[in-house]
């Protein structure tokens, strides 16, 4: 009895000392997460798919991450992740290179599409199949540095004069309502969320495509995925979680458009749900294309359109183009 007894009165010890250490029988030590502020670029949708694809499914839970998806307010992406208010945002290429042009220290770390996806839509009536029959249309233009470059680009190309397109201020007006209302003739809009979104209203369009026009004007990475250099320098293991993550929530986006449509209609069901099915089918091709994995860029892009925005007087002078992105995080 003696020796039992003792036996019990150890097992008794071990059992408190695992309750002690480990925080309760058959309980585990509790995960510490690390807080993480990413900022879309606008409001959700069909080119954040894979952000809110990898918070439904875990993915960024699997890298100890817990992520707050934030829109832009007074503040936009570039801005906040430059001054450390978010630790990561979606920007585009054109707006890195200008932000590093004045001295802004963010870096791109990861391409979400392979391609341009954007064109310049007019009224189907009006007939508009080419940038030449640009001439006497009245083009909303809503500010970039890069509009006017671009269209005069388009133009020269085609062999028309950029100086009979009349230039309308119309700032971040609704696109496709200044078209319907016939405030202007021609808009550039993304093709995959407001292209699709036309054909969903029944509003018939005309787009011209620049990747149909990459002779005459680069093609550029937009959207992508930023980091402050600090970031990039100083946190590398945090990008490399983010991006292990994100790639897997892309990656599934291309797989499974529907399904990945469905988890960002759970997360922002105020989106109208034919719009986001179809636009996200469209721009899956996108997501990875040709690309060896999701996320990657390559130098000839960044080169070609930074070399594009100098000659035409967008930026002062070249930017160090190995600083400006990355693909060192990519899984």
């Amino acid at each position: 009895m003696r020796n039992l007894s003792s036996v019990v009165s150890l097992l008794l010890m071990v059992l408190v000392f695992v309750v002690i250490i480990g925080g309760g029988c058959g309980s585990s030590t509790p995960e510490v997460f690390t807080p993480v502020k990413f900022m879309l670029d606008w409001v959700p949708n069909t080119n954040h798919t894979g952000i809110f694809v990898a918070s439904d499914k875990g993915y960024f839970a699997d890298e100890g991450l817990d992520v707050q998806i934030i829109t832009p307010g007074e503040v936009y992406p570039e801005a906040a992740v430059a001054g450390g208010a978010a630790d990561f945002g979606i920007s585009f290429q054109e707006s890195v290179t200008l932000a590093r042009a004045e001295g802004a220290r963010i870096v791109s770390i990861a391409a979400v599409l392979q391609h341009n996806t954007s064109g310049f839509a007019s009224p189907a009536a009006l007939n508009v199949t080419d940038p030449a029959d640009f001439e006497g249309l009245r083009y909303g233009a809503w500010g970039s540095p890069s509009e006017i470059p671009t269209l005069k680009a388009l133009m020269e190309c085609s062999g028309a004069e950029f100086d009979k397109l009349k230039m309308v201020t119309t700032g971040f007006s609704d696109a496709l309502a200044l078209l319907a209302e016939n405030r202007v003739d021609l808009a550039w809009i993304y093709y995959g969320w407001q292209g699709i979104q036309a054909e969903e209203k029944g509003i018939a369009l005309n787009v011209v495509m620049m990747e149909d026009y990459f002779n005459c004007v680069p093609d550029f990475y937009t959207p992508v995925v930023i980091a402050g250099e600090s970031t990039v320098e100083s946190r590398g293991e945090l990008a490399k979680s983010l991006l292990t993550a994100l790639s897997r929530g892309y990656t599934f986006a291309a797989e499974h458009p529907d399904e990945a449509a469905d988890i960002l209609l759970a997360a922002v069901p105020e989106l109208d749900g034919a719009l986001v099915k179809k636009s996200q089918r469209w721009l899956s091709a996108y997501l990875v294309g040709e690309a060896p994995r999701w996320g990657e860029q390559r130098t000839e892009v960044w080169q070609d359109y930074t070399d594009w925005l100098v000659k035409n007087d967008v930026v002062a002078t070249p930017i160090i183009i190995e600083d400006a992105f990355t693909n060192r995080f990519l899984p």
